[in-house]
């Protein structure tokens, strides 16, 4: 069993609480060399960069559940915290989790991974949108509620999902404009969540990755993230895995990957797995809209960072070596 290592390298700046996300759960999280951490904003291509993480570390095209084995910490959707930290505990294998934190918010110990997934805001809008209006939210309440802080309970239920995805897209704007930081119980908005990993993308133990780039290459970006986790896989054996990553493979697997989804999802792994595309923001936003998220990206990304998010390392290079 790998070494436990206890030395910090980024540590929480300051707690982040939500009705369904808690910093202080990773207080109990112990690390070992080599831990890997999939750290993104939601419906960035997480279970994506789990699903390859899992295939390098293990070095099979086998389907494994990727929820069970590699925990999201900081949800309060799934029950404890006790359980799933004692999961990793007991596994004997090189390990991975997730977060959906950003990067100030949850420790990063010295001999732990930590991979950055980007996807371009409008997609990430598009598909939370579809997992929004999927989620079988009175199956987590019970576990929710029992952690929540008492001033979000106050507040009631969250409004409904509209059923129009560009109603979604203009809620998901409102909150980025008023976004306030001194707000109790404020979400980070997109543009302020990928500003705790770019200001950190030059540190050797992060690495950022784009959808874009794992949609067009995903054979290189699977290298490129084995060769970050120091893992060496034969030609013949890589070319397994990478084909037990694309959309269709996981589609095909995915009760097998998700097989506890169902009780959190209508239509299970069908709804979680749901199109694997970019653009689809294309058939509802109007130039209007268009000209809105430019001007939100413009006024809180720097130029490199924005056409990093939006094109990826193909067109705008690696981050590592991009300016601010």
């Amino acid at each position: 069993m790998a070494a436990i290592v206890d030395a910090p390298v980024n540590g929480p700046l300051r707690g982040y609480r939500s009705m369904i996300m808690n910093s202080a759960r990773w207080d109990g999280y112990r690390p070992r060399q080599g831990d890997v951490i999939v750290a993104t904003y939601p419906k960035c291509g997480t279970t994506w960069t789990q699903r390859i993480v899992g295939l390098l570390i293990h070095q099979s095209p086998a389907p494994r559940d990727i929820m069970g084995e590699a925990p999201w910490i900081d949800t309060t959707l799934f029950g404890p915290v006790g359980p799933m930290l004692a999961t990793l505990e007991a596994q004997t294998h090189r390990r991975s989790m997730k977060t959906h934190l950003p990067l100030d918010r949850f420790p990063v110990f010295e001999g732990v991974k930590v991979i950055h997934t980007v996807r371009d805001g409008r997609d990430a809008c598009t598909s939370m949108h579809n997992h929004q209006l999927g989620i079988l939210f009175e199956n987590a309440m019970a576990s929710v509620m029992a952690e929540a802080p008492p001033e979000l309970l106050a507040k009631g239920p969250p409004p409904p999902t509209p059923q129009d995805p560009h109603d979604w897209f203009l809620r998901w704007m409102d909150q980025a404009e008023q976004y306030d930081p001194t707000a109790p119980f404020a979400d980070p908005p997109f543009c302020e969540f990928e500003l705790t990993y770019w200001a950190r993308r030059h540190e050797p133990w992060l690495l950022h990755v784009n959808y874009a780039d794992l949609k067009a290459d995903l054979a290189g970006e699977m290298r490129r993230i084995a060769d970050f986790l120091e893992i060496q896989t034969p030609p013949a054996l890589m070319a397994e895995l990478v084909d037990a990553a694309t959309f269709d493979s996981m589609k095909r697997d995915g009760e097998a990957l998700l097989p506890k989804i169902g009780e959190h999802f209508d239509k299970g792994a069908a709804r979680f797995l749901n199109k694997g595309v970019n653009g689809r923001w294309k058939d509802f936003l109007t130039d209007a809209d268009l000209a809105r998220y430019d001007a939100l990206i413009a006024a809180k990304l720097s130029p490199a960072h924005a056409r990093w998010i939006a094109e990826g390392g193909r067109v705008a290079g690696d981050p590592r070596t991009l300016g601010d």
